[in-house]
């Protein structure tokens, strides 16, 4: 893995150069997740991507080897379920024999007023956004701490910055993510793994598309931005890469928003 950390300075090519690089991509069948895969892969990035749509899995993949060549595995994967989580670290050790990245991209919205979320909406928000993110975390970072390298980078949100009308559940599930990135980064310095998070905003995608329809709510996310547009999932996957790569070896605890200005007024 060529990075400041073995104590040699890259050149400019190789500030994001990823080769021989293993990264697990969680959420890698959704439009967020498989960019971020794509991005990676680009820069030589052996992947094993994870979701529970198998389906959807299998078809990111396939699109993502005929576009770079790389190795690329699949884990059909309930980020609920530890067992699941900790058989898709033990897939990618079996398929590559390390893991030198992890990204948390599996999350769920539930949008509701707070008087009606109701308790299966909330658990479902926090096992999935939270509970998924830690254990995913937990199983991967057995693998880094033995090798003594790794990155983690979580998919947090402007939401753990802010409040955001009809949330609730989904800004508690974001601002404990950047809380618990800086603690992972706290314990898991000592084996030169760095622990960092990406808090974008509103991306662009086939989920949230169908939110935009609601003109208040475009409004609403329209006056917040500083820029005349909404973030795309290449604006995101591009912090992703930085995370990911030699660049930000000296980075840790760091949520890095990509958040178009919102959380600076």
């Amino acid at each position: 893995m060529s990075s400041y950390k073995n104590g040699h300075s890259p050149d400019a090519d190789g500030f994001f150069n990823l080769d021989e690089n293993v990264s697990i991509i969680t959420g890698a069948a959704g439009d967020l997740g498989a960019d971020i895969a794509m991005t990676l892969a680009s820069r030589g990035s052996s992947l094993l991507l994870s979701d529970l749509n198998a389906e959807g899995l299998e078809e990111k993949a396939d699109a993502i080897r005929r576009a770079t060549g790389q190795r690329v595995e699949c884990a059909v994967t309930d980020v609920c379920k530890v067992a699941d989580l900790k058989a898709m670290a033990a897939a990618a050790m079996d398929a590559f024999g390390r893991i030198d990245v992890l990204v948390n991209s599996a999350g769920i919205n539930i949008p509701q007023e707070a008087m009606d979320v109701t308790e299966a909406a909330w658990d479902k928000v926090l096992d999935i956004n939270l509970k998924g993110s830690f254990f995913a975390c937990q199983a991967v970072a057995e693998h880094m701490i033995a090798q003594r390298s790794g990155k983690i980078i979580n998919i947090s949100s402007q939401a753990g910055a802010v409040g955001l009308i009809r949330r609730a559940a989904y800004c508690s599930s974001k601002g404990a993510i950047n809380n618990l990135t800086r603690e992972l980064a706290l314990e898991w310095a000592q084996y030169n793994i760095n622990v960092n998070a990406v808090a974008p905003t509103f991306v662009e995608t086939n989920l949230t598309r169908p939110m935009f329809e609601e003109k208040e709510f475009r409004d609403y996310v329209r006056a917040n931005i500083l820029f005349d547009r909404l973030a795309v999932p290449a604006d995101i996957s591009a912090g992703v890469l930085y995370l990911a790569s030699p660049a930000s070896d000296m980075v840790t605890g760091h949520i890095l928003h990509i958040d178009g200005g919102w959380t600076v007024h």
